[in-house]
C-alpha cells in the first residue's frame, strides 16, 4: 500500500456528513398521510376531560371532536379512529349502546362526517368493551366466558349501524374468531360494499394498554388473555393474518407497535394489502413521562419511535401525536 492508499476503502460516513446529505439518502420518511389520529368522544360532558395517564389527550365532547377532526384535516392527517365512551348507566351485559343508532359512537361518526366529509378517512372501533358492564369485548356465556359466536352476531349489528352513520372503515378489535368474515358479510348484505375492514390481525394481550382503560372508562373484570394473543407468539399472528385475508380484510394491523416490530415486519413482508400499526397508550405515556422528567428529548423520541414503526413496514400508523407530528412534517 502506498502512502496514498485508502484504508478503509469503504466509508459509509461519507453519506452522513451534513443534514442535507442525511435527508437525501434517508431510506424511510414519515408523511402526514401515514398518520391516523385515535380520538375518544364521551357522552354527557360539557368540557373535554383530560386523561391523566396520557398528557395532552382528552375525552372529547361532540363539539371538540369536530374541532379535532378539522385540525387533523388541516395538518394533512389521513384518518381518525373514533372510540365512543357512553355513560355508565347505559352499559349492560350485551353492550346495547354499541348498536344503538343514537349511541355516542354513531352520533360522533355522523358529527365528523358532517364536519369534514370525505376529507378525512373516518374509522370506527368495532368492539363491545366500551359498552359492556363487565368490560369484555363480547357477550358472556353462563359460565362467564366470552361467547365467540354470540359476539359475532353483535359485531354484525355494530358494523351495520356504524356504516349507516357514514363511517368509511370499521376496525374490529375484539379478536373473535371469524369476525372479519361475519362483518364483511353484514356490510355487503346491507348495501355497504364500499365500507372497508381494517382487521386487528395481531392484537396482543399487552401490559401497555393501561392508560387506554382510563381513556375509555373501562369496566373490565379479569383479563382478555383467552382472546387476545400471547406476547410470546409470532407464528400465531401469521395464522391470524391468513384467516383475516381469506375472510376479506382490506387492511391489516399489528397492535401494539414498538414491542412487536418483529411481528410488524413479518406481516408487512407477507401481504399485498396496506399494513397499519397502532402506537398505543402505554407507548405514548412512556415517552411523555420520560420527557416530563427531562430524561429524553421528547420531540426527537417521538419521531424516532414513529420512524422505527415505518421502517418495520407500516404503511399507516395510529398515533395520539398524529396531528402534532403532521404539522411538524
Amino acid at each position: 500500500m502506498t502512502k496514498y492508499g485508502s484504508f478503509p476503502g469503504a466509508r459509509p460516513r461519507r453519506l452522513r456528513t451534513t443534514p442535507a446529505m442525511r435527508r437525501m439518502v434517508a431510506e424511510h420518511r414519515l408523511h402526514p398521510a401515514d398518520l391516523i389520529l385515535p380520538a375518544f368522544v364521551r357522552e354527557g360532558i360539557g368540557e373535554p376531560v383530560p386523561i391523566s395517564a396520557m398528557p395532552g389527550v382528552v375525552q372529547h365532547t361532540r363539539d371538540t371532536l369536530r374541532k379535532a377532526a378539522v385540525e387533523a384535516v388541516d395538518a394533512g392527517v389521513a384518518g381518525i379512529m373514533l372510540f365512543g365512551v357512553p355513560e355508565d348507566a347505559k352499559k349492560d351485559g350485551a353492550g346495547t349502546a354499541g348498536t344503538d343508532p343514537d349511541g355516542i359512537l354513531q352520533v360522533a361518526i355522523r358529527d365528523v362526517k358532517a364536519e369534514v366529509g370525505d376529507d378525512l378517512v373516518i374509522m370506527s372501533d368495532l368492539c363491545l368493551d366500551e359498552y359492556t358492564d363487565h368490560g369484555h369485548c363480547g357477550v358472556l356465556d353462563a359460565e362467564g366466558r366470552v361467547d365467540n359466536d354470540a359476539t359475532l352476531e353483535r359485531y354484525a349489528e355494530m358494523a351495520q349501524v356504524q356504516a349507516d352513520a357514514g363511517v368509511h372503515v370499521v376496525g374490529p378489535s375484539g379478536m373473535m374468531d371469524g369476525q372479519v368474515g361475519v362483518i364483511r358479510d353484514a356490510l355487503d348484505q346491507t348495501g355497504h360494499e364500499n365500507v372497508s375492514v381494517l382487521a386487528y390481525t395481531a392484537k396482543y394481550s399487552s401490559a401497555f394498554y393501561g392508560p387506554f382503560r382510563e381513556a375509555v372508562g373501562s369496566s373490565l373484570q379479569g383479563d382478555r388473555k383467552t382472546y387476545q394473543q400471547d406476547p410470546a407468539n409470532l407464528r400465531e399472528s401469521m395464522r391470524e393474518l391468513a384467516l383475516d385475508l381469506e375472510e376479506g380484510a382490506d387492511m391489516v394491523m399489528v397492535k401494539p407497535a414498538l414491542p412487536y416490530l418483529d411481528v410488524l415486519a413479518k406481516v408487512a413482508d407477507a401481504v399485498d394489502v396496506p399494513v397499519a400499526a397502532y402506537q398505543i397508550s402505554g407507548e405514548y405515556a412512556m415517552i411523555e413521562a420520560a420527557a416530563e422528567k427531562g430524561w429524553i428529548d421528547r420531540d426527537k423520541a417521538i419521531l424516532e419511535a414513529l420512524t422505527s414503526i415505518k421502517r418495520a413496514g407500516a404503511d399507516m400508523i395510529l398515533t395520539y401525536w398524529a396531528t402534532e407530528v403532521a404539522r411538524g412534517l
